[in-house]
């Protein structure tokens, strides 16, 4: 068995239960979840997890394992039980300004996995799977005039890949990842962010409606460095991501942000680890996620981890859903496990619920027909997250899936109406 990831480390007790419970008639499941704020002691804490870079250090997940509850594991195509072959292909195309350097490397490189080793089974399968890794390095001290555009185009089957982006020291950036198209897919993204460097990350998930795809986002946040993270799903029929942030000294500073939006059948998970491993850090989580149709499923897991020597901690995870139809579901389950009771904040929220009557109210009394005061409304939820790209070509793009979405939604209801007429 490969070495622990993390050390021992004893964790204070403390257990609650958090409900969160969705307004009268939505459709959506009533979510009752443990967490801990230290109490008494999980049987197993996020501080000592396993990680490996060998896959069979990983047992076959049978779906009653905490981390693979939610997620219907038939719908994986074999990427979790080593049954998957590689028979498809991603293509990985860059576009980068000077002084950025790309290159594509094979699995001897000693950059590739030089980030955070593999916490599950698929990453694991997907780091032992992979042929050719993509490198990005911005380097020492650079400022970029334009974003880094990676974009992965599924050419169909199913494929295993690696992207590591390195942020020199001092240097900032903003890097696009762009999927579309067809694919099984399985993929490791690694994020180096030097000490004092700013780097962006907007990924964008729009694959085709019969894509899976999972994805591994390991970061490590240097000393005084900023990291942004936007993540946004609205295509794929399962699409699972698992963002995982380290901290490498004092000052860093951790913000990820997240839109999804799903579709009847749909199966979007988002789990989200924050590894408080340093003193005087800060981090921030916020998710938004709006879901239509019959057997649309949207997952939101996040847990903070404050370990025992992260002294002047400052978190807050927060994750919203907005239920249009019945029929829909939504899990959210935000944790803290906290070691060291001298932090300056910790604190979550969630919550699932429909439209708010009173918002509707105010604008249909003011002469804003049904139809557009929903689209005002959703826009609105939207809104905070989308603005805080600050790319805006992007937030356009978004703004205008949303509309789509929502024209969907608005025109199947007219279509009962008109059925039952």
């Amino acid at each position: 068995m490969a070495e622990s990831k993390f050390p021992e480390q004893a964790a204070v007790p403390v257990a609650a239960v958090e409900v969160a419970r969705p307004a009268e008639g939505t459709g959506a499941s009533i979510v009752v979840r443990e967490h801990s704020h230290g109490g008494q002691q999980p049987a197993e804490t996020k501080a000592h997890r396993l990680a490996s870079y060998d896959v069979a250090d990983f047992p076959v997940p049978t779906g009653r394992e905490e981390e693979w509850r939610f997620t219907p594991l038939a719908r994986l195509r074999g990427l979790h039980d080593g049954s998957a072959s590689a028979d498809g292909s991603v293509a990985v195309e860059v576009d980068a300004p000077q002084p950025v350097t790309v290159e594509t490397v094979g699995r001897d490189d000693a950059r590739v996995g030089s980030v955070a080793k593999p916490t599950d089974r698929v990453a694991a399968q997907a780091y032992c799977a992979f042929e050719k890794a993509t490198v990005i390095t911005v380097p020492r001290e650079a400022r970029l005039d334009r974003p880094v555009t990676v974009r992965l185009r599924g050419m169909g089957g199913t494929a295993f890949g690696h992207l590591l982006v390195d942020v020199k020291e001092l240097a900032e950036a903003v890097v696009i990842i762009d999927c579309s198209g067809s694919a099984t897919y399985a993929d490791n993204v690694e994020f180096a962010v030097g000490p004092g460097a700013r780097l962006t990350v907007v990924t964008l998930q729009e694959w085709a409606d019969d894509a899976v795809h999972l994805s591994h986002h390991q970061v490590r946040v240097g000393r005084d460095a900023r990291f942004k993270s936007v993540l946004v799903t609205f295509g794929g029929d399962l699409v699972r991501t698992f963002p995982q942030v380290a901290f490498d000294g004092p000052g860093a500073d951790a913000e990820l942000l997240g839109l999804y939006f799903a579709d009847a059948g749909q199966h979007l998970e988002q789990r989200l680890f924050v590894d408080h491993n340093a003193p005087h850090c800060r981090s921030r989580v916020t998710y938004k996620g709006a879901l239509q149709g019959d057997g649309a499923h949207a997952v939101w897991v996040s847990d903070v981890l404050i370990r025992h020597n992260a002294e002047g901690t400052d978190t807050y995870e927060l994750n919203r859903n907005l239920v249009l139809t019945d029929g829909a579901r939504a899990d959210s389950v935000p944790n803290l496990e906290i070691e060291t009771g001298e932090v300056v904040g910790a604190g979550h929220a969630s919550a699932t619920g429909r439209f708010d009557d009173e918002q509707l109210f105010y604008l249909m009394s003011r002469g804003i027909p049904a139809d557009e005061a929903r689209r005002l409304v959703v826009r609105g939820f939207f809104a905070e997250v989308i603005h805080q790209i600050g790319i805006p070509e992007i937030e356009e793009r978004l703004l205008a899936e949303v509309e789509a979405q929502l024209g969907r939604t608005l025109g199947a209801t007219h279509a009962d109406e008109g059925g039952g007429a």
